[in-house]
């Protein structure tokens, strides 16, 4: 007798904030397996660059992802300036990096609030989001916007640092500093959350490395990995910071790195508004890009994010290919959720702070040869019509 239920989840379900179906295998109150079903949104962006310039793909891909839209940009710029040859300016390269950092601490303090939320800790939520409203108006001193920044151009950046704003850039940075003193407190010493996140979704160092686990998902299992350490991008590589690892695995040793995270971010910030090197802020790029290839490697909030662009001399891409941080962990969660009780579920999902919209595909079935291939919609247009079906 079979004594599995099966449990579908989703794709509309107040623990998800964007649609995704999750099919667990229970017996009594633990789970034994786990089925993700994605893909209930996708958007064709990449598709969809493919009929606009690389100028106002800058509009279109900050727009991946509301969350993470500076890293997506400044690795779409990179790919894009190496085929070009251009030298970015030493102050775009740091302004980008000092962006890039606050754009950590608000997603991480995003990711606390929403764990804290999941295990029925609200208060937890309120605070992690007032600190991440300073966050949002330290960028929107900058940038004049408070989520999609439109910071980045082809060649640097579009605005400036003033110097009246560095003090005030400053005094935000000491109050974020006192705030995650108190976070790392509360994950550290408060009972209701070790009891809801020691132990639980565990990933072991082997299991992360095998399953190409990316960001603070695989640090937390002592795997030592970052891009803006390993292949130093930006103002990185003139700068002092440690990449943070935990050893314990879980949920718990998550909150450790993410934390960790943001003392160091905070540590990044300030050295960045001490060495302003000044001067030109962008090097003027042509309309046209010579026919070529490039791949950007950045160290998004989630993880290692990925861009392929593919230039054929003309003003557009002929090709734009993003890999992005959720996509490679989507296994590892997977596994996370082996052995965890039915009302741990929510928080192993949110553990690896997951992003539906830029994660998703789609599945095209040959049926001339009976063959399904994942893919993106980008390679659409080469199949003939009357032989695909889109999943």
């Amino acid at each position: 007798m079979e004594k599995n239920i099966l449990i579908p989840i989703g794709p509309q379900h107040p623990g998800f904030k964007e649609p995704m179906r999750l099919d667990i295998s229970i017996d009594g109150e633990k789970v034994v397996d786990a089925d993700i079903i994605l893909s209930f949104n996708h958007r064709g962006i990449e598709k969809a660059t493919e009929a606009r310039s690389y100028i106002q793909n800058l509009y279109l891909i900050e727009r991946v992802c509301g969350i993470c839209s500076h890293a997506h940009t400044t690795s779409y710029c990179h790919a894009v300036e190496e085929i070009l040859g251009l030298q970015v300016p030493d102050q775009a390269r740091y302004i980008r990096t000092f962006i890039g950092e606050l754009e950590r601490i608000q997603s991480h303090l995003l990711w606390l609030g929403i764990a804290g939320h999941e295990i029925g800790w609200d208060t937890l939520l309120m605070y992690t989001w007032r600190d991440r409203e300073r966050v949002n108006d330290m960028l929107e001193l900058i940038s004049g916007n408070r989520v999609h920044y439109a910071m980045n151009t082809i060649g640097g950046v579009r605005r400036d640092i003033a110097q009246e704003d560095i003090s005030g850039l400053k005094e935000g940075l000491d109050l974020l500093e006192k705030s995650v003193k108190y976070y790392i407190h509360v994950i550290t010493e408060e009972e209701t959350f070790l009891m809801r996140t020691r132990g639980v979704g565990y990933l072991s160092t082997d299991k992360a490395r095998k399953l190409c686990a990316v960001g603070p998902t695989t640090r937390a299992s002592n795997v030592k990995i970052d891009v803006r350490a390993d292949d130093s991008y930006a103002a990185y590589l003139d700068l002092d910071f440690s990449v943070v690892t935990a050893e314990s695995g879980d949920v718990w040793g998550r909150s450790i790195v993410k934390t960790g995270e943001l003392v160091q971010s905070i540590r990044i910030c300030r050295q960045v508004l001490d060495v302003l090197p000044g001067g030109e802020i962008r090097t003027k790029a042509p309309p046209k890009v010579p026919t070529g290839e490039a791949v950007s490697r950045y160290e998004a909030p989630r993880g290692e994010l990925i861009y392929y662009v593919k230039s054929n001399g003309s003003n557009m891409p002929e090709r734009v290919k993003i890999r992005s941080p959720t996509l490679g962990n989507w296994l590892v969660m997977a596994e996370m959720l082996k052995g965890v009780y039915i009302a741990d579920v929510p928080i192993v999902v949110d553990a690896i702070d997951p992003c539906l919209s830029c994660s998703a595909r789609v599945t095209m079935t040959d049926y001339s040869k009976g063959k399904k291939v994942v893919t993106t919609l980008g390679a659409l247009g080469k199949w003939k019509k009357g032989r695909r079906g889109i999943a």
